[in-house]
């Protein structure tokens, strides 16, 4: 095995270099991710809520406001002052702890559209799902506070229902009716009907003390009641007949697990935190190309006070250095090379002084040296300063390679 076989690794600079980076940028992308994460979903999953396409979600409604003109708002988190006046619809499923909305803060009206459907997804089609059956009122019942539960029950008419709704007061809500399976009313003394049907049964109603709208029947605001032209027209004169005009809609996601939370990785990716992240990443990346770039291995720390023979050659260095006597060692330096070179190649012991230098000039000649040792010498006397003296030992010593056929 050759020399450069042995000396070369398993992987090329270039190839760690590249794996190197490729490693820190995805790090870097799997932690923007994860702070982000929340904000980042689709939230196409077949649930109850305003980012769902599924039968039973509602995405089609704030995507059919918009187009009607209503402002609509899609909340992540907490509502600021600009939203007081709004609407805010909650679409909570089996299993949201009645807590959550009985300790939602928001001066505007709000909607809490109470579960229907028991679903399942369809593991063929992302998004979609399939109706089970319907949601016991119980159930349905138990995302309220137990304040407005108390003697509260829903009714079902089963079957497909041809449901025309209006006003409490006799106003019309829409002259179309609308086909809905399995159709569902509330009922209970502490609820002040809003908007009932053609039986007088109460759809939509206000509680007496809190004033919370809750709607009884969700097929009136999902996807599936949006299919046809008559539910899309009821379902925007339904939340017309609740808000202010000119007022938005606020649809709620938090419900769902869609929040936008304050966590640690998003602070120090957000001003006035990000400056400080960008320079802590500025000083790793300078930290490791100092490292990469780093000149031979690293040094172990020494004695401060050398011993021995090492301790004499410093302090004799370090005097020669404060008397500034540095050139005056390029001639000694010179006859110590000199005297090497002679043993090396075998020179006659009895030569000395001129002698010995005219001798190591005619075995320079014959070697092929680019320099005379004369001339060395003489430049070594004629040194005057410490880079004099570097050019006299680098030459002296292409000049010991040369004589001793060391350097090939």
């Amino acid at each position: 095995m050759s020399r450069a076989d042995r000396g070369s690794g398993a992987f090329s600079p270039l190839t760690v270099i590249v794996v190197l980076v490729v490693g820190v940028v995805a790090l870097a992308g799997l932690g923007v991710l994860s702070a982000y994460a929340p904000e980042l979903k689709s939230g196409d999953d077949g649930g109850s809520h305003a980012l769902s396409r599924s039968s039973v979600g509602y995405a089609g409604l704030p995507r059919l406001l918009r187009e009607t003109g209503t402002p609509v708002v899609l909340s992540r988190g907490p509502l600021g002052y600009g939203a007081i006046d709004s609407l805010l619809i909650l679409t909570p499923s089996v299993g949201t702890p009645p807590e959550r909305i009985e300790d939602l803060q928001h001066d505007g009206s709000v909607l809490v559209v109470l579960p229907k459907w028991s679903h399942a997804p369809l593991p063929d089609h992302r998004g979609w799902v399939s109706t089970l059956g319907v949601i016991p009122g119980e159930q349905a019942l138990s995302v309220l506070p137990a304040a407005l539960r108390n003697g509260t029950t829903l009714s079902d008419l089963p079957g497909s229902q041809r449901v025309s709704l209006r006003g409490a007061r006799d106003s019309a809500v829409s002259n179309e009716p609308v086909l809905i399976d399995t159709h569902r009313r509330i009922v209970g003394a502490q609820w002040t009907p809003v908007i009932v049907d053609a039986d007088g049964g109460t759809v939509l109603a206000a509680h007496r003390d809190t004033g919370l709208y809750v709607l009884a029947d969700a097929d009136l605001l999902n996807t599936q009641g949006l299919k046809s032209l008559a539910g899309a027209r009821t379902a925007v004169a339904m939340l017309d007949a609740l808000r202010t005009p000119g007022t938005p809609v606020v649809f709620d996601l938090t419900l769902h697990g869609f929040q936008r939370t304050r966590n640690l990785g998003r602070l120090l990716l957000e001003p006035p935190l990000l400056g400080m992240t960008l320079v802590i990443s500025a000083l790793m990346l300078f930290a490791g190309w100092q490292a990469a770039v780093r000149y031979g291995p690293a040094r172990r720390n020494r004695r401060v006070v050398a011993l021995g023979k090492r301790a004499l050659a410093d302090n004799t260095a370090a005097l020669v250095r404060m008397a500034r006597r540095e050139h005056h060692m390029g001639a000694p330096y010179a006859r110590l090379v000199r005297g090497a070179v002679a043993r090396a190649i075998g020179a006659p012991r009895d030569l000395a002084g001129d002698a010995l230098d005219a001798f190591l000039d005619r075995v320079g000649l014959l070697a092929g040296a680019s320099r005379p040792y004369t001339a060395l010498a003489e430049s070594a006397r004629a040194a005057k300063t410490p880079g004099d003296l570097i050019r006299v030992a680098r030459d002296l010593h292409r000049w010991t390679q040369e004589m001793t056929r060391a350097r090939q």
